[in-house]
């Protein structure tokens, strides 16, 4: 008898969270991977309002309060013409809880997951505890994933791919048309279509598009939150979509392990999304205008960086050395091995802080490429 299971030793601590807790108090945090925006009042009323009237006091439905699925199915109607039943979607706590359900409900013992390689830390991770096999594949010159290359490496084995767009690490966005070949790919292969749309509302150029829209079978899985668009990433508020048959299963996983989301926070949610909108839009440009600031900066250092269409990180390429020049120099940004095998050579960093931090980091960042050139 071992005293661990197998697929938990194989997983280690995030190393994003070990680059926290090596910085100091005092460093300039581009290592974050949340918004430094509150939470629209609105949401916050939604539920103080709803805690003071008694409603948060019981347990929901397992799939979240009727009103917030409504309000879920209604905002995919307006924004991706996706006619939804409110029946097909589960609340959860975060996009992290959608992600676990999709892949625990999905992926048997050995069966593989593709996912962008560099890509977010928990795909190969949630991939390990299902027992399943990661298979992180390369991305294209501009860090978007190409639809070709999950297609190469699909087998017999394959259960289902990940697709991530504006993804983080990178901020990449892929196009309509990558997205069109996505949902064909999992139609013709019988594959799920994992699609990760937590940033889909934090686009600077072009827009954002899902798989689901253009699929002809239900073979295509949706995970979002409220976390970054709505700042709202402590609540734990996120969703799962998909067809009934799936969200059976994936009911299946969510009851047993969290039984439902937190109410308050779904009442939060549903006022975040049937609100004003405004301070989502604030918000992007505040985004994009940084994004800006933060290329001009990298650049004028002499580093390479693809610019990225969304989310709130840029990768540059950096030389040897360089994480370590910066983190002694007390900015704190994350070296892209963290994020696979394919991330070494580059470097995340969060422009998700005050335009001032940014403009101090630049500087700093400049100083510390020279040192090591």
């Amino acid at each position: 008898m071992t005293e661990f299971a197998n697929r938990v030793e194989q997983v280690s601590i995030s190393g994003i969270r070990e680059v926290f807790e090596a910085a100091s108090e005092d460093a300039i945090n581009l290592g974050i991977g949340q918004p430094d925006f509150p939470t629209p009042a609105h949401a916050r009323r939604g539920a103080i309002e709803a805690i003071e009237s008694g409603q948060t006091d019981a347990y929901t439905s397992n799939k979240g309060t009727r009103t917030l699925r409504e309000a879920i199915a209604s905002k995919y109607d307006r924004d991706y013409g996706l006619e939804i039943d409110p029946e097909d979607v589960i609340a959860t706590s975060g996009g992290s809880e959608a992600l676990h359900l999709a892949i625990e409900a999905h992926v048997d013992p050995g069966e593989e997951v593709i996912f962008p390689d560099p890509g977010f830390v928990s795909y190969d991770a949630l991939t390990k505890i299902a027992d399943g096999t990661p298979k992180p594949v390369g991305l294209r010159d501009d860090l978007t994933l190409d639809p070709a290359t999950v297609e190469e490496e699909i087998t017999d084995d394959t259960a289902a791919f990940i697709v991530n767009s504006p993804a983080n690490p990178t901020g990449a966005v892929q196009s309509e048309e990558d997205m069109r070949e996505f949902a064909r790919i999992a139609d013709e292969h019988d594959v799920l279509c994992l699609s990760d749309e937590v940033y889909e509302k934090i686009v600077f150029e072009g827009e954002h598009h899902s798989p689901m829209a253009f699929a002809e079978t239900d073979n295509v899985v949706v995970v979002s939150a409220c976390s970054k668009t709505y700042s709202m990433t402590g609540w734990r508020l996120g969703w799962v979509i998909g067809s009934n048959r799936r969200i059976e299963r994936m009911l299946r996983v969510h009851q047993y392990g969290q039984a439902c989301a937190s109410a308050p926070a779904q009442y939060a949610a549903e006022a975040a999304l049937t609100g004003p909108q405004e301070p989502v839009e604030e918000m992007v440009d505040a985004f994009e205008k940084r994004r800006d600031v933060v290329l001009d900066g990298l650049e004028d250092a002499g580093l390479e960086v693809p610019t990225p269409q969304g989310a709130f990180y840029v990768m540059p390429k950096v030389p040897a050395g360089w994480v370590d020049e910066v983190l002694e120099r007390d900015v704190v940004v994350v070296p892209g091995d963290a994020f696979g095998e394919n991330g070494e050579g580059y470097a995340r960093l969060s422009y998700a802080t005050s335009m001032e931090n940014l403009k101090d980091a630049l500087e700093i960042i400049d100083d510390a490429t020279k040192a090591v050139r």
